[in-house]
């Protein structure tokens, strides 16, 4: 690939590329661009300058591969060197946003690439659930990017009830960083700039309903992403947003609207003590017993701080669930490498019948 100009990185800079100059210096010829959007016919790119149509390499299209592996809406990918454009390798991620498909089948969706924060957006209304907020924080662990939580509906709620739900879920998140905001006032989400800047991408996760695109459009400051009233029994919207896609911020900075989600799915592979739940692991090691099961063992501190108060029964609860909840996608997902390792020795060994009998071709 023809050295870089200085002018060529400032574009790629202007759409969130952090890679070090020698990483493109060292690839094959061809065109570099970022993901910022996927169809069922293909891929909207960008190159820092314009944006523009491309199809995947056929390798990204085989059945039974790891999902991951494609192209996602934030990744960076080099392209042919000459029209029609088609991407032939995607680059290194520095972050990786994924979550269990829904379905009884355990495959792995990627949510978005090579982000640093992940907003996790709710509404003060009727759609305020912190139990859902742990799920998110749980997937996000272990990503590469960092939480922050967004609660919307700020000039639609009761000032008494905003301030009880904010207060809620400090305690419950005392380390996670947290903003109230009403999504339409610029002044207001401003406080979100901060993650924003040139070189910075982020982000937007939540229910429908919840505010991403209303957040979107004000960060943008034009109406650019549909939106839709919610629903007054339980403050649901309508998946007014259909698919994921990257958009350049006038503060510099990238950010990627997802459509809202219905199931919030275990991996398999998060860490819950690392994300929302490190207090309730401390008390665990703390008991007398290292086996202890938190149920009449004598010396358990899990139970005494339930007695106690210090610890909420509703996340102690929320803590137990998604601890089953992860064993199972666990072993769901040993199963499916299992399962894939098996079909590539059969594989293997009929291709190698077939050449014993035929010769090769």
């Amino acid at each position: 690939m023809p050295a870089l100009t200085a002018e060529h990185l400032a574009r790629l800079r202007a759409i969130g590329w952090r890679y070090e100059d020698a990483v493109a210096a060292a690839l094959p010829e061809g065109r570099l661009a970022r993901v910022i959007a996927q169809h069922r016919n293909g891929y909207r790119l960008h190159d820092g300058e314009s944006e523009f149509g491309a199809q995947p390499a056929t390798r990204f299209l085989r059945r039974g591969d790891d999902a991951a592996a494609r192209p996602a809406v934030g990744d960076f990918v080099r392209l042919g060197a000459q029209p029609p454009w088609r991407i032939e390798q995607v680059l290194p991620r520095r972050s990786l946003l994924r979550r269990a498909a829904a379905g009884e089948r355990h495959e792995r969706q990627v949510i978005a690439a090579n982000v640093d924060t992940v907003f996790v957006v709710m509404g003060l209304d009727g759609d305020f659930n912190p139990r859902r907020v742990e799920r998110y924080l749980a997937l996000i662990e272990g990503s590469g990017a960092r939480p922050v939580v967004v609660l919307t509906k700020l000039d639609l709620v009761e000032p008494a009830l905003a301030a009880a739900r904010r207060d809620q879920l400090a305690r419950a998140l005392p380390a996670v960083e947290q903003h109230a905001v009403n999504a339409k006032d610029r002044t207001e989400v401003a406080v979100l700039l901060a993650h924003l800047q040139p070189g910075d991408t982020g982000v937007l996760v939540g229910s429908s309903g919840a505010g991403k695109s209303t957040l979107t459009n004000t960060l943008l400051g034009v109406e650019r992403q549909a939106t839709a009233a919610v629903r007054a029994r339980d403050s649901r919207g309508r998946h007014t947003t259909t698919a994921r896609a990257l958009i350049r911020l006038p503060s510099g900075g990238c950010l990627i609207d997802t459509p809202g989600m219905r199931e919030v799915k275990l991996t398999g592979e998060e860490e819950l003590g690392a994300a929302s739940f490190a207090d309730i692991e401390a008390l665990a090691l703390a008991c007398r017993f290292g086996d202890c099961a938190h149920g009449n063992e004598p010396g358990c501190a899990v139970r005494a701080a339930l007695e106690s108060g210090a610890l909420d029964p509703a996340r102690w609860a929320s803590f137990r669930k998604l601890r089953a909840e992860l064993a199972a996608a666990e072993e769901a997902l040993e199963a499916q490498l299992r399962r894939k390792a098996q079909a590539r020795v059969a594989n293997k060994a009929l291709g190698q019948r077939l050449r014993q009998k035929y010769g090769r071709r």
